[in-house]
């Protein structure tokens, strides 16, 4: 199967770090059905007392009202989702073509389950995420390796 990129929502929010946080943003989500593929959330290397909670996708009404109630909000963050199968080098090929059109990511997330590949890309700008999500396809195409 070929990689897939596309662009994506991030909802965020800022949170206090303490024990039960997570749960308790992901519970409105979950009793309006929402299904996740994104979830990150870490505490701000500068302070134990902050952290963030990332997400996505957040589709409908139902799970957009839960998500503002639980005090999430769609990021600015411009975001790329990739998928596909996996296979040695693919990470390094996606940063490479990234890195040499002189395009910063803000962040990774990227995991291996099985035989497939899932990373979110962070992005400065829309312009800068357009133009990788175009780099990605082609460095990730079959022939390439």
């Amino acid at each position: 199967m070929a990689i897939t990129v596309k662009k994506a929502i991030l909802w965020r929010s800022e949170v206090d770090n303490s024990p039960g946080m997570l749960a308790n943003i992901l519970q409105p989500l979950s009793e309006a059905g929402a299904d996740l593929q994104v979830v990150m959330a870490y505490r701000y290397p500068d302070g134990e007392n902050k952290a963030a909670i990332e997400l996505h996708p957040v589709s409908g009404k139902k799970s957009a009202a839960a998500a503002q109630t639980a005090g999430l909000a769609p990021s600015s963050i411009s975001t790329l989702v990739v998928e596909g199968d996996n296979r040695p080098g693919l990470g390094h090929a996606i940063a490479k073509a990234v890195g040499d059109a002189g395009i910063n990511m803000s962040f990774v997330m990227a995991q291996v389950v099985g035989r497939r590949y899932s990373a979110a890309f962070g992005l400065e700008n829309e312009a800068d995420a357009s133009k990788a999500a175009i780099l990605i396809k082609r460095a990730t195409a079959r022939g390439n390796k």
